[in-house]
């Protein structure tokens, strides 16, 4: 017995050795037929980059796949409903009684970042024909319209408590620019004059009643007396613009683009060719903080404009001027892995969504409309919504984004902005940058030239 057990630990061990050394003979064999890869034997500048997400892939299908996956997300988390205040009931449009408040969801249906993305739910629309996009804006305008329609007839004492008082007295270009522009868009796609009642409030707001310096430029009296930021030519240029092609009157176009200008010729960084965040009458030296998002509220404001302005009227040389500039001042400054920093010329500060989705949204609108040449700006633009698309995590959320930001005089103010999933601000511009995507892409094919995107003559 006791031999017995003895040989069968010798066979054991005996096929454990027989496998290792087998093993270790194969991985031999292997090592000395692989022959090392060298400037003699490999094409080496053909060797495939280990990029940090995907290069070179995007198409129609895989672009949609995204922006449906966000729209879905959307479509869950911001009910187009209302409830009774006292009993949380469900309240029909037609049989609307206040108080009352929005139905429970994750996202301010009235926030001028709720306009960007009613704005880009049209645009997508008119890139893909897919009606979701459509219905998914005209039901949320349709709603804040007859919300408007109904407290224009109550007493004045109850629109505090209202879940639109943003819109109902707007204290600030935010409450109304972008919902503005969004239910100007509306009403031109669908030829709906329905809205013209809060249009017209909103850019009674926005023209007469907003702080202004001496020379007629949008400011704010915070964080000091008669500053200007730069967010404000977004929350207010695009709608007096697309004013302008709703009415035909030429002022508003004048308006539109003194503001561009004024603004510019304040806040523009010539030899960086990217603005500062804020200007202040009270200071000799103006703090320099190149701030990405506001940057991309600059040259959207422009694109926006640039899109509606005749193309004979007298500013718009010197308005896509200031565009094209900027345009080269971001294109510099984008990183390696497609994304631009949340301090634009500050390498060591982190890489920030909605800066990126902004611009990507205007390079490849200019390069659409014309005004950009796409075989120099289509590879960097392609680079730039790879970067977008990984920010989609599974549910639909989108990463990286950084939160609602004031003025700040000095870095850690903008190194140290908390970045979240219900920062609001990237998927407007997410959907815009898919969209003008989309038309780049059924305009001009491109193909990997040694390892290379490159936009096909």
């Amino acid at each position: 017995m006791k031999n017995k057990n003895y040989d069968q630990r010798y066979r054991m061990k005996y096929i454990v050795s027989f496998l290792g050394i087998s093993f270790l003979l194969s991985a031999t064999h292997l090592l000395l037929a692989q022959e090392v890869l060298t400037d003699a034997n490999t094409p080496l500048h053909l060797l495939k980059p280990d990029y940090p997400h995907p290069y070179g892939e995007a198409n129609q299908k895989q672009i949609e796949q995204k922006l449906d996956l966000v729209l879905s997300y959307l479509e869950s988390v911001t009910p187009a409903k209302l409830v009774d205040k006292k009993t949380n009931e469900h309240l029909a449009t037609n049989r609307l009684k206040a108080p009352m408040a929005f139905a429970k969801g994750q996202f301010r249906l009235t926030s001028y970042e709720w306009g960007v993305t009613y704005a880009a739910m049209l645009d997508t629309y008119e890139k893909t024909t897919l009606n979701r996009y459509h219905s998914y804006a005209q039901e949320r305008l349709f709603l804040l319209r007859d919300l408007f329609n109904y407290y224009q007839k109550q007493p004045r004492t109850s629109w505090t408590d209202s879940p639109i008082h943003s819109l109902l007295e707007p204290h600030a270009l935010d409450d109304a620019g972008a919902i503005c522009m969004a239910m100007i868009k509306y009403s031109l796609q669908a030829n709906d004059l329905s809205f013209r009642p809060v249009i017209d409030h909103l850019i009674d707001f926005i023209l007469h009643k907003e702080h202004r310096l001496a020379d007629g430029t949008f400011a704010r009296n915070r964080p000091q007396k008669n500053t200007v930021w730069l967010d404000d030519l977004f929350m207010s240029v695009p709608a007096i613009a697309y004013m302008g092609k709703l009415t035909g009157d030429k002022a508003y176009y004048d308006e539109a683009c003194k503001q561009v200008l004024q603004f510019a010729e304040r806040m523009f960084d010539r030899n960086k060719k990217i603005f500062i965040h804020g200007w202040l009458t009270e200071m000799d030296m103006q703090p320099q903080y190149h701030w990405g998002r506001a940057n991309g509220w600059a040259i959207m404001a422009m694109t926006e404009l640039l899109d509606v302005l005749p193309k004979d009227h007298k500013d718009r040389p010197a308005v896509m001027a200031y565009y094209k500039a900027h345009v080269s001042g971001i294109a510099a400054l984008q990183s390696g892995t497609g994304f631009w920093h949340q301090l634009l010329d500050r390498n060591d500060s982190y890489l920030e969504t909605s800066a990126t989705a902004i611009f990507t949204y205007c390079l490849a609108k200019g390069m659409n409309n014309g005004w950009l040449d796409y075989k120099a700006f289509g590879p960097m633009t392609l680079l730039a919504w790879d970067a977008l698309a990984s920010q989609v995590n599974p549910s639909g959320q989108i990463m990286g984004t950084c939160v609602g930001t004031g003025m700040g005089f000095d870095p850690a103010f903008y190194y140290y902005r908390p970045v979240n999933v219900f920062a609001a601000h990237s998927y407007g511009p997410f959907l815009l940058a898919g969209a003008e995507v989309i038309g780049l892409l059924k305009q001009h094919a491109y193909r990997i030239d040694e390892t290379a995107v490159q936009f096909n003559p």
